[in-house]
């Protein structure tokens, strides 16, 4: 599989030649910020966006991006450039930096910038026509006032404690409630939920991360006379909705058949879904930063 990794000021074509400290702070204490984003057509999706919520996170944790924005953006593009691929899934990390064991950011020099360009498939194509098997995750999002989940940082374990209980209880994906009881996100992705013709989607106030596929879904929504709201929603609302699909970088669009053994609607993607996904499809097309 093709991949390209740019290594804190160099080029690097695998993953074996692309080595970090032992003391980086980005892997000892996740202390660090970053961006999944998506290349479609030769064209980078939404590179704007991206980059503005990286800075915005980095000014969160009082973290100095060592590149001004148009620079990193053309570093960024040169990446996914050597990958020779069309579409491609990149990561961009943005971390403290090498330091000492201690947790004092004062110890890191400077922060070091680090790219991977490949391919992803977060979800088998079978899984766009069956629609994805959920649970109810009993690990609460983040609060806000304790670390806000608008801030994109690469501590995930809140997230992939959620994700472990979908795994232990057989299903595909796990939703998590915040912590008054309210629905908020998937483990890695916004939610949606069709009620009675009208898309809801829970606010960013009950703690979850703006998303920009979610985003892009409410200006498509806005553009195709498609009636939507953010709604604060817990449980019962998902239980009765027409339909369910999470969105977001990585797994795009992605329906929800079932939670907690609980059919959603008829059982099979909705009509809604469908048309929300076809719609995007289109938009990835055309909408982008060109990088051949």
């Amino acid at each position: 599989m093709p991949v390209s990794i740019f290594l804190n000021g160099e080029y690097v074509d695998s993953r074996e030649k692309a080595l970090v400290p032992l003391h980086e702070h980005g892997l000892l204490y996740g202390d660090g910020v970053f961006e999944g984003i998506r290349a479609y057509h030769g064209r980078i999706f939404r590179m704007k966006d991206h980059m503005d919520r990286l800075y915005h996170s980095a000014r969160a944790i009082m973290l100095e991006v060592p590149y001004p924005k148009e620079e990193l953006g053309e570093i960024l593009l040169e990446t996914v450039r050597r990958t020779g691929l069309e579409d491609a899934y990149i990561r961009l990390i943005v971390s403290r930096g090498p330091g000492d064991l201690g947790i004092d950011p004062r110890k890191c020099p400077r922060p070091a910038v680090y790219i991977i360009a490949s391919a992803i498939q977060l979800y088998p194509k079978e899984k766009l026509v069956k629609g994805l098997r959920c649970t109810i995750a009993s690990t609460r999002r983040n609060r806000p006032d304790c670390l806000n989940p608008q801030i994109k940082t690469l501590n995930y374990l809140n997230n992939i404690l959620a994700k472990i209980e979908a795994i232990q209880s057989g299903v595909d994906e796990a939703i998590m409630l915040n912590e008054a009881g309210y629905v908020a996100e998937g483990a890695a992705d916004n939610i949606w939920v069709v009620q009675d013709g009208v898309l809801c989607t829970p606010p960013t106030h009950v703690g979850i991360l703006e998303g920009i596929t979610r985003k892009v879904l409410m200006e498509m929504c806005d553009e195709h006379g498609i009636p939507w709201r953010e709604k604060n929603m817990v449980v019962h609302d998902l239980i009765k909705a027409d339909e369910i699909f999470l969105c977001g970088t990585g797994a795009e669009l992605i329906p929800v058949v079932e939670i907690d053994g609980r059919v959603i609607g008829n059982g099979h993607p909705g009509p809604l879904f469908q048309k929300m996904l076809d719609l995007f499809r289109e938009r990835t097309r055309t909408d982008g930063v060109p990088f051949r």
